[in-house]
């Protein structure tokens, strides 16, 4: 019986296999909103970092014409950044994304990460002769679309009965992220499958000056810091962070607050930290580029409550920093690797509850040391090297197939 490959031995197959064609560079054309600093523009950019550059051109399809904050990153590596503007105007979208596959095509694949507006993107893929198609979700939407009204439950059964149509992969975060955009019975179809987010640990590696970090952000040194990283959206249950916040000073006068990210309701809660008297103790940092470089020198416990996630990357990130962290039950059990240092803590729990798991958390580091953390991620499939390779896989296979 002839033996099984492993799997860098089909890698190489079908590399082989790929460049046998006679063909070029692999060509794929991302969408999505914007290159922003949030979890799947971060993801992408690690994957074009570390990707194959001289086998994959990576372009980006998006749906604004301000610009993002690694616009300039992404065009350093000879990628080319396209805005396809009016997503609420299906004719006029239509006729710009059109346009966009003439002009900067042909491609191989078009990869979109706009969730249920992917059934109109790969609508039009399919029609301009994409081969591959590949729609993507890095959430878990469930709770939110049961809160729909009509019309915006009839938008998801259209747009993913479209999906089913025209994706001839699909990819998600976790099963949860699945499930949701490709519904309950995902597994049984072969074309949707888990790829993993990959982080790359070299800012996790070195000596840190928590004291230079800390002063630098007007933190006292032997303050006790909770830390938070996230868009200032609704999902991220920024209202209920406050309210825990407000609970542990109760109890550790030395705490501060510190809230990375960026969003619309910043402001509101700006207002609300200073009604709960936590003016000064509420650090809003904005949107950072060393979030590593927060987690190991400022923050002491890492807080993520959120009503849902795909997979929240942020964790994997507060994992790979040693950090104690505190997170909601229905953040997916996938992301839990450093297992000491996660506890998860149930939404329909009140502030004061959070606040005392969160008090009584704070010493798992001494459980595991941040170098055995940091060894148990790179070792995990969220490593950034594990992560590339799965997705060149993915490409490489679906072009062979063909």
């Amino acid at each position: 019986m002839k033996p099984q490959m492993n799997a860098d031995e089909r890698r190489q197959l079908l590399i082989t296999s790929h460049r046998s064609l006679g063909t070029d560079k692999i060509r794929i054309l991302h969408v999505l909103g914007g290159m922003d600093r949030g979890g799947v523009e971060t993801w992408l950019m690690e994957i074009l970092r570390h990707i194959d550059r001289d086998r994959y051109l990576m372009d980006f399809v998006v749906h604004k014409t301000e610009p993002g904050a690694y616009d300039e990153e992404v065009l350093s590596f000879g990628s080319r950044i396209v805005p396809c503007l009016y997503p609420s105007r299906p004719w006029a979208y239509a006729l710009n994304f059109q346009r966009i596959l003439r002009e900067f095509g042909p491609y191989d694949i078009v990869h979109s990460h706009v969730h249920h507006f992917s059934g109109y993107v790969l609508r039009l893929a399919k029609y301009a002769g994409v081969p591959i198609r590949i729609a993507h979700t890095h959430t878990d939407t469930v709770s939110s679309e049961q809160r729909g009204g009509f019309y915006r439950r009839l938008y998801f059964h259209f747009m993913k009965s479209s999906i089913n149509r025209f994706a001839t992969v699909g990819l998600g975060s976790s099963y949860q992220a699945l499930a949701a955009l490709f519904d309950s019975d995902c597994n049984c179809d072969p074309r949707w499958q888990v790829v993993n987010y990959g982080l790359d640990l070299s800012p996790f590696q070195g000596r840190i000056d928590r004291d230079l970090v800390r002063a630098e952000l007007g933190i006292p040194a032997d303050a006790f810091v909770i830390g938070h990283v996230g868009r200032f959206l609704a999902v991220k249950n920024h209202t209920f962070i406050l309210d825990i916040a407000a609970e542990v000073i109760q109890q550790e006068p030395k705490m501060y607050l510190l809230l990375v990210g960026d969003g619309l309701l910043r402001p509101n809660m700006e207002q609300k930290a200073v009604q709960l008297g936590l003016g000064d103790r509420v650090i809003f940092a904005g949107l950072r580029s060393d979030i590593p470089r927060l987690m190991r020198g400022a923050m002491d416990v890492f807080l993520f409550p959120s009503l849902y996630e795909g997979l929240g990357n942020v964790r994997l990130e507060a994992q790979a920093a040693g950090l104690p962290s505190v997170i909601s039950d229905v953040v997916p059990e996938q992301g839990d690797v450093v297992l000491p240092l996660v506890k998860r803590v149930s939404l329909s729990l009140p502030a004061f509850a959070w606040a005392e798991a969160l008090l009584l958390h704070r010493d798992a580091v001494s459980r595991v040391s941040p170098s055995d953390a940091l060894a148990q991620m790179a070792n995990s499939q969220f490593n950034i090297k594990t992560a590339v390779k799965q997705l060149e896989n993915i490409y490489l296979s679906q072009l062979i197939g063909l």
